[in-house]
């Protein structure tokens, strides 16, 4: 069986031009992806226009989702670089941990939009959407990890913004839906 090495990127050696030629092909996957969010967002102007209060949360859930993706990549690449990292224990691990910050973010997000316009169903949909998106984001960026791992490709150059503007557009996606069907 053939062994592959993966180059990794390494700022303080490597010339810019190694460095665009590494970074330029996940951000340009990103752009991309973000056309396609951006179409995703479009699909959900009914329930925005019946009530704009709804977009006030979407940035909210986005962030969280995306900051506990990033986490979990950050520190499973680094584990990976070591050559400490074993998939199927970070998988099940990172399940846990998904649904934990999943839930107190639920909670939390929930009762702010609760307290903020004491609206009930409004509350739900940002707690469910926050479960939802935040438990699924340590899925994500393991997967998009692993993925360029196995690809022979660095993990920390690629994952970040491939795995973030996926979780994006599924954050996204899970806010509109949970609000279609709870507000429409």
């Amino acid at each position: 069986m053939k062994r592959f090495r993966i180059l990794y990127a390494d700022d303080d050696t490597s010339s810019v031009r190694r460095l665009i030629r590494l970074r330029a092909p996940s951000i340009l996957l990103g752009l991309i992806l973000g056309i396609i969010l951006a179409f995703v967002f479009s699909r959900f102007e009914e329930v925005l226009s019946k009530d704009i209060r709804v977009a006030f949360f979407i940035p909210f859930v986005v962030y969280i989702a995306a900051a506990v993706g990033a986490q979990t990549q950050s520190i499973f690449a680094r584990d990976l670089k070591s050559g400490h990292a074993s998939f199927k224990k970070y998988l099940s691990k990172e399940i846990s941990v998904g649904l934990i910050l999943g839930l107190v973010s639920a909670v939390v997000s929930a009762l702010i939009a609760f307290i903020w316009f004491q609206e009930a169903a409004l509350a739900s949909v940002v707690g469910i959407a926050m479960l939802l998106a935040v438990s699924i984001a340590p899925l994500v960026a393991l997967l998009v990890t692993e993925s360029l791992q196995i690809e022979h490709l660095d993990p920390a150059v690629g994952a970040g913004p491939i795995a973030t503007v996926i979780q994006d557009t599924l954050s996204v996606l899970i806010y509109g839906l949970v609000a279609s069907f709870i507000l429409l």
